[in-house]
């Protein structure tokens, strides 16, 4: 049964030009790699002969060298490019690791022309922030504080925490993250105290004034309406702050996001040290090991306003929930499903991961709070994956001092799923895009996200086909999906999920160049062959002709997707 979705390429002029460039002057070298053909006609069937062509095509590039500034050399090196993002698209993906990885690396340093913080004497006042929500949530508005604070040209104080929300964690900012490590890492960035000095709080006729800006303002926007109160003020308090900030910011500022997020805050000495205890315990069980956020808790299930076929019970009990956010709109379940907006069950994401090809015998770490439907709902991802832990597992006495807090023990997970050799998310929410962010920013690690807009519609048509077919599809509708470095573009989706201006390609030795154009050849041979055999069963071709004229047809291949994706 194939595959729905066709591959079909194309190709610039330019590029096409270089490839016959290549594959006629070049006496056939590159042969193997043009998948396009062009055919000639005359009324009095005669060719064109090669020679004229490539002299044609020659004096075409010389203009554009002359007009333009352009050489052939540049033209080659879209065209392998573009031959590189081909071959990518189709090879066999390594499950555990990308080949193309090793790369890439994160870059986040100050430029030198960078100015340095003011002093706390000579900012323009002192700026508190109240961040909001869970900990990844509250980690993006710390993040961004930090960032406004410097436009601003503000001394911060370090962030208070949500005591408020649906968690009900009372802990401070000193109870997660290392306060000092925080405040000296950034020093050159922006001015960090702990609080207001008692001096200015004596002197100030009124006290902080407080406000809550727009989601998404720009800089634009604290200069023109934040400042002017901060400096009339001096102190102003920001309450809410959680993706206050523009996602598209000037280059240094996103790198000072980076600095702040995979550098600045770093979890106290306690959480660190029991996080990786547990990843040293999953690796003393297996080389590898997946974590998987489920994200499948009663809270998540009713703002997602999905519905899992638990009947009037499962209606009623996330419908109260789902009160507790009174702007909440009413979904259908069905359209949201359609949507891609419904986390997969534990049992799909277990379907996804065995379809993708890992085994039975491999190490799962479960990162979650209370699944809804408990150990019933779980079942069935325990007998896919028998190797099935989470951290109460793991470590039962040595998790008690951390049960009462939920902050304390997400970012617990946090550490195990950040170490992990393949993360799994299961929605696209703050612990999801933080973690994917900083595993791409740490080296590119394996990072799968369900796409469940085509997952869904595949799910509920399993029964209809053998494990095969159903492989095969899903492999299928995880291509882009799988956390390869050409998934990375700029202005795609949130920053904190994809830190374009924080990564860069590493310089490439010649023992590495050899080795990735030697994966390249591979599988554009295995390409190649490919489109041989399908050319080779076609039973006819159009000819285009035109009287007296001299007509050009490219051919387009078609390919299914599950053919060139092989186990």
């Amino acid at each position: 049964m194939g595959v729905a979705n066709a591959w079909r390429f194309s190709l610039i002029s330019a590029n096409l030009a270089s490839l016959h460039q290549q594959n006629g002057c070049n006496g056939g070298t590159n042969k193997q790699y043009v998948l396009w053909r062009w055919r000639f006609y005359v009324s009095q069937r005669r060719k064109i002969p090669w020679s004229l062509i490539c002299g044609l095509m020659l004096f075409a590039l010389g203009l554009i060298s002359l007009f333009t500034g352009h050489v052939a050399s540049d033209l080659e090196w879209y065209s392998q490019r573009l031959k590189d993002g081909i071959v990518r698209r189709h090879q066999p993906i390594d499950i555990w690791k990308s080949r193309y990885s090793k790369y890439y690396h994160g870059c986040s340093e100050r430029r030198k022309k960078f100015p340095r913080a003011r002093s706390e004497r000579s900012s323009n006042g002192y700026l508190l922030i109240a961040a909001s929500g869970g900990l990844n949530q509250q980690r993006t508005g710390i993040t961004d504080a930090v960032v406004v604070a410097r436009i601003l040209n503000a001394t911060l104080v370090v962030p208070e925490l949500d005591h408020h929300s649906y968690w009900k964690d009372d802990s401070d900012f000193a109870n997660i993250f290392d306060v000092d490590h925080f405040i000296s890492s950034l020093a050159k960035d922006v001015t960090i105290v702990k609080r207001v000095p008692d001096k200015v709080m004596r002197s100030m006729e009124k006290p902080p004034y407080t406000m809550r800006v727009p989601r998404k303002s720009t800089p634009e926007y604290y200069l023109d309406q934040v400042l002017p109160i901060l400096l009339r003020r001096r102190v102003v308090q920001l309450t809410k702050f959680d993706y206050r900030l523009a996602n598209d910011l000037d280059e240094e500022l996103q790198k000072m996001r980076c600095r702040v997020n995979y550098h600045a805050l770093r979890f106290t000495k306690p959480i660190e040290e029991l996080g990786q205890k547990l990843v040293m315990r999953m690796r003393s069980m297996a080389k590898r090991f997946i974590a998987v956020h489920l994200r499948f808790e009663p809270d998540m299930l009713a703002f997602s306003g999905c519905y899992y076929g638990g009947g009037d019970k499962e209606r009623y009990e996330l419908g109260e929930i789902r009160k507790r956010w009174a702007t909440l709109p009413d979904l259908s379940p069905e359209g949201e499903r359609k949507r891609g907006k419904c986390p997969l069950t534990p049992h799909e994401v277990g379907l996804m991961l065995r379809a993708l090809g890992f085994a039975n015998d491999t190490h799962l770490y479960v990162a979650s709070g209370e699944i809804y439907g408990g150990e019933e709902t779980l079942r069935p991802l325990r007998e896919l994956f028998p190797n099935f832990y989470t951290k109460e597992m793991l470590a039962n006495e040595e998790l008690k001092p951390f049960l009462q807090f939920s902050s304390r023990l997400a970012a617990i997970d946090y550490i195990v799923c950040d170490e992990s050799d393949v993360f799994v998310t299961n929605n696209n929410g703050n612990m999801a895009k933080i973690l994917a962010g900083r595993r791409r920013y740490m080296g590119h690690k394996r990072t799968i996200r369900p796409n469940a807009k085509r997952l869904s519609a595949l799910f509920m048509a399993k029964n209809q086909m053998d494990w095969d077919t159903f492989a095969r599809k899903v492999k299928s509708c995880q291509r882009g999906f799988m956390g390869e470095p050409e998934e990375m573009k700029p202005g795609r989706g949130e920053f904190h999920e994809f830190p374009y201006s924080c990564i860069c390609e590493k310089p490439v030795t010649d023992e590495e160049h050899t080795d990735r154009d030697h994966h390249l050849d591979k599988a554009s041979a295995h390409l190649i062959a490919k489109l041989q055999s399908k050319d080779r069963e076609k039973k006819g071709e159009k000819k285009f002709k035109k009287k007296g004229l001299v007509e050009e047809q490219i051919t387009s291949v078609h390919i299914e997707g599950e053919e060139l994706f092989p186990d």
